[in-house]
């Protein structure tokens, strides 16, 4: 079994709606280790976005543990989860939410500028990136001039160019077609992978979960673990 730099152990989730609570996660446990892809299955509202929020310290479990490269998430200032965030964990959206003001170069720079990484190796690194996703003639571009593969491109080097532990994906291929969607999901797993990274996808399409070397799926506040080509 490889080294875990994930793990949730009895996580609660409860909101509440008016006068009504609604349980969203209930004793949920999972244990995802370095270098493997997990995806995340689950319906509208089985609390697949509540636990990426969980795993990235945005919110807090009501209960339980969510273990980052060993430090918990949950005993940490609102301040120190940004912080550690920042450092160890990448995100890729659905939208990109590439900054429409920066050229392709200054939106992968953005992490690394905030983690204080020297100007030249900074832009040493974001060379790099950029040529292993065939993009390295489109630094000055910006963004509204790719496509939305292209720009998802860009999203995926964003979130690796820190060098992160952890990489969360929300939905990667769900504003791409079918084809150009394969392409984005085969250059994430696989870098994610040769970077050493835990790449956890939650994603609605069972063809993009089968790609991973892991699937769960999300119903009744836990996670159940299925095979990865299962519908």
């Amino acid at each position: 079994m490889g080294v875990a730099v994930l793990e949730l152990s009895g996580i609660h989730k409860t909101y509440r709606e008016g006068e009504i609570r609604r349980p969203v996660l209930s004793g949920l446990d999972a244990r995802f280790e370095a270098g493997r892809v997990s995806a995340v299955l689950g319906r509208s509202g089985s609390g697949k976005s509540t636990l990426l929020n969980l795993v990235s310290g945005i919110d807090l479990p009501d209960a339980g543990r969510v273990l980052l490269d060993g430090r918990d998430l949950t005993r940490l200032s609102d301040r120190e989860r940004t912080l550690h965030r920042r450092a160890h964990i990448g995100f890729v959206f659905q939208f990109y939410n590439l900054i429409p003001t920066l050229s392709v170069e200054k939106n992968v720079l953005l992490p690394l500028d905030l983690l204080g990484v020297a100007p030249a190796a900074a832009r040493r690194r974001v060379a790099e990136l950029l040529a292993a996703i065939d993009l390295g003639e489109r630094g000055r571009s910006f963004p509204d001039a790719l496509s939305g593969g292209e720009q998802q491109r860009v999203a995926v080097a964003r979130a690796l160019v820190h060098a992160p532990g952890l990489v969360l994906a929300d939905e990667p291929t769900g504003n791409l077609d079918a084809a150009t969607g394969a392409e984005i999901l085969q250059l994430l797993c696989a870098m994610s992978r040769a970077a050493g990274a835990t790449l956890l996808l939650v994603t609605h399409s069972a063809e993009a979960a089968a790609s991973a070397d892991r699937c769960f799926r999300i119903e009744d506040g836990a996670l159940r673990e299925i095979p990865p080509s299962s519908p």
